[in-house]
């Protein structure tokens, strides 16, 4: 009988090393499953309901307790930047007064805002306007311009004007002759919870 002299395993010894190596296998393959299952379960985790519920496009409630006037607020519906704007008396008069150089004073468009919004603020309180922040040209986000004159010039009132295209809109969202823009801001669906919280992405019973 002669000696293995090259070092290779027999045939029962080759049996042996393939079980062994086949068992680690499958024991690391199941060790990272496991490691990224559990890095996965934090980063869901992570997730509070309230983001979730943003992410779906669920209803968002907005406190407006703490708006100044002359100013606003921004939050998010529906992945969506909503402007919650505190005109003062001013302001609010100063709406009616420049109809005549908007497209759509009227708001005949009426995808663009509820029908309980139908008027001059385009608005459930004259003071609180609701307004979704993105261009109706091609989507960018205007910068908020409240105060008269400025850098827009002494004719200017108050309003929003979008940087890309140059679209102008008023302080009810409703958007100027000669804008790039065809249409008004979209105005969300929402109602009042109370006198200082609104819940934005459900339609008020509230008539025009």
């Amino acid at each position: 009988m002669s000696d293995n002299h090259n070092g290779a395993p027999q045939a029962g010894e080759a049996s042996q090393v393939d079980l062994e190596k086949r068992n680690f296998l499958i024991a690391t393959t199941a060790i990272g499953a496991i490691g990224a299952a559990a890095v996965a379960i934090p980063f869901v985790k992570s997730m509070t309901p309230s983001e979730r519920a943003k992410a779906a496009g669920a209803p968002v409630e907005v406190d407006i307790s703490k708006i100044e006037p002359g100013t606003m607020m921004t939050a998010e519906w529906r992945g969506k930047p909503v402007w919650i704007i505190n005109r003062t008396e001013e302001m609010t008069a100063e709406l009616p007064k420049h109809n005549d150089q908007l497209t759509d004073p009227m708001c005949e468009i009426t995808s663009q805002q509820p029908g309980y919004c139908k008027n001059t603020g385009r608005s459930i309180k004259p003071n609180i306007g609701v307004v979704v922040g993105i261009c109706t040209h091609l989507g960018c986000s205007p910068t908020a311009k409240l105060q008269p004159g400025g850098d827009m010039g002494e004719k200017w009132e108050g309003g929003f004007f979008c940087p890309c295209h140059g679209s102008k809109f008023d302080l009810a969202g409703r958007v100027y002759k000669g804008s790039p823009a065809p249409m008004n801001l979209v105005i969300p669906p929402y109602k009042y919870l109370s006198d200082n919280t609104i819940l934005i992405g459900v339609d008020t019973e509230e008539k025009a």
